[in-house]
C-alpha cells in the first residue's frame, strides 16, 4: 500500500524533472524536439505529461471517457488537451485542423478516436483524417494483433504485427473523370517512402526481437507500382541478414491469415492492403474492440484503435468495448516512459477479460461500456 503511494509520488517527481517533449521512438525515428521553456514550466507546475486527445466520431467519445476515468483512478500523470475534429458533426474546418496540428506538434503525443470519413464528395477528396496524417507525416501504422488470455477465438495464442505505409498508395486523393463515366484514380508509390517503411519494419523487428518480416504486395499485376515497393523491401532486407525475409501476394496473404496465421511474425505492406489486413487480423482475435494501434512519424506518435471503425450504430447505447482504446492508452504510457502506470492499466484490462465475468456484447457478454470501465478500475491496485 505504502509502496504504491511512494511509486506514484516518485513518478510525478521524475515527470516534473525531465523534458516532457521527448519520447522514445524506434531507431528509424529522430528524437523529438525539446519542449519550449514555457511549456516545460507549465508541465513542472502541473506535474503531468501533456497529451493531445481527439475523441473522434461514433463511439470515440465514450471510449475516451473510459480512458479518462481509468487514468483518474490510476493517478496517471497525464494531462489531456482535448480537441474536436469531425466532418459528420459539423466540427471540421481549416481553423480546427490547424488547432489540432498545433497541439500535436507541441505535445508530440496524441490519442485519437476514429474520425469518420463521409462517402459523399463535397469538393475535397482528401478527408481530414488523411490530411492530419499527411501534415504530420504519420507514415507508419503499427497494429499488434495478439490473443487475449481467457478469451477464446477461432485462433488462440496469436502474436503478429502489421506495419502499413499510410501516406501514399491508393490514398493519394488524386482522382478525376477523364471522360464521361470514366474515373481515373492514381496510386502513388515512391522509392523514398517504400524504403522508409521497409526500414521501419526491419528496425521494429530488430528492436522487438522478432525473427521474420513478410512483405505483402500485388507485384504480379501492378508490376511497376507494387514492383517498386517489393524491390525496396528486398533491398532493405539485405541489410538485416539475421531476420528472415519472405514475400507474399496480398490475396494469398488473406487466405493464409485465416487458415494458418501462426506462420506470420511482422508483415509490411502498402496503404490499402494494410487497411484491409488490419481489420481481417483484428477479427482473428476478437474484433475491432480489442486490438490497439499506433502511428509514427519522425517526430510524433498517435495512439488509436488498431481497426479503425467508428461503430456509429452503437452511439449512445453504452455497449462499446473500451479494451482496444485502453490498451492503446497503456502503450502510450509506455512510450512516455511511464512503465508502472502502463503495466498497471494493461494488467487490469487483461485481468477483467481473463476472469470473464464482465464482457461487452462483442465478446459474447452483456456488460456495458461503463460496466467494463468500472471493472477495470476495480482491478487496479489501490493503496
Amino acid at each position: 500500500m505504502a509502496a504504491l503511494s511512494y511509486v506514484r509520488w516518485l513518478t510525478r517527481a521524475v515527470v516534473s524533472a525531465r523534458n516532457p517533449g521527448t519520447w522514445r521512438g524506434l531507431s528509424t525515428s529522430a528524437a523529438a524536439h525539446a519542449a519550449s521553456p514555457s511549456q516545460a514550466e507549465d508541465v513542472r507546475v502541473e506535474g503531468a505529461f501533456p497529451v493531445t486527445m481527439l475523441p473522434g466520431d461514433g463511439v470515440g467519445p465514450e471510449l475516451m471517457h473510459a480512458v479518462k476515468e481509468v487514468f483518474k483512478a490510476a493517478a496517471v500523470p497525464v494531462e489531456f488537451q482535448e480537441h474536436h475534429l469531425s466532418e459528420v458533426q459539423n466540427m471540421a474546418s481549416e481553423e480546427k485542423l490547424e488547432q489540432v496540428l498545433s497541439s500535436m506538434k507541441e505535445n508530440k503525443v496524441a490519442i485519437i478516436g476514429k474520425i469518420h470519413t463521409p462517402m459523399e464528395y463535397k469538393g475535397e477528396l482528401a478527408s481530414y483524417d488523411m490530411r492530419l496524417r499527411r501534415k504530420l507525416d504519420l507514415f507508419a501504422n503499427v497494429v499488434h494483433v495478439k490473443s487475449l488470455p481467457g478469451y477464446k477465438t477461432r485462433h488462440n495464442n496469436l502474436d503478429l504485427v502489421i506495419i502499413r505505409e499510410q501516406t501514399e498508395g491508393e490514398y493519394s486523393s488524386l482522382e478525376h473523370e477523364s471522360a464521361r463515366g470514366v474515373i481515373e484514380c492514381l496510386k502513388i508509390v515512391t522509392r523514398t517512402k517504400s524504403q522508409r517503411i521497409a526500414k521501419f519494419a526491419f528496425d521494429y523487428a530488430t528492436k522487438k526481437g522478432r525473427g521474420k518480416v513478410t512483405a505483402v504486395h500485388k507485384a504480379n499485376i501492378m508490376k511497376l507500382g507494387d514492383g517498386l515497393f517489393l524491390q525496396c523491401c528486398e533491398e532493405v532486407a539485405e541489410l538485416y541478414p539475421k531476420i528472415k525475409f519472405e514475400t507474399m501476394i496480398i490475396d494469398n496473404c488473406c487466405m493464409q491469415l485465416v487458415q494458418n496465421p501462426y506462420q506470420f511474425d511482422v508483415l509490411v505492406m502498402p496503404n490499402l492492403y494494410g487497411n484491409i489486413i488490419d481489420n481481417l487480423a483484428a477479427g482473428l482475435v476478437g474484433g475491432a474492440g480489442v486490438v490497439p494501434g499506433e502511428s509514427y512519424s519522425a517526430e510524433y506518435v498517435v495512439f488509436e484503435t488498431g481497426a479503425r471503425h467508428p461503430f456509429a450504430q452503437a452511439v449512445g447505447r453504452n455497449i462499446a468495448n473500451p479494451t482496444a482504446m485502453l490498451l492503446s492508452a497503456s502503450n502510450m504510457l509506455r512510450h512516455l516512459n511511464l512503465e508502472y502506470h502502463s503495466n498497471m492499466i494493461a494488467d487490469a484490462v487483461k485481468k477483467v477479460i481473463k476472469v470473464g465475468k464482465v464482457r461487452t456484447s462483442d465478446m459474447g457478454g452483456y456488460a456495458t461500456c461503463h460496466d467494463f470501465t468500472e471493472a477495470v478500475i476495480a482491478a487496479l491496485p489501490h493503496p
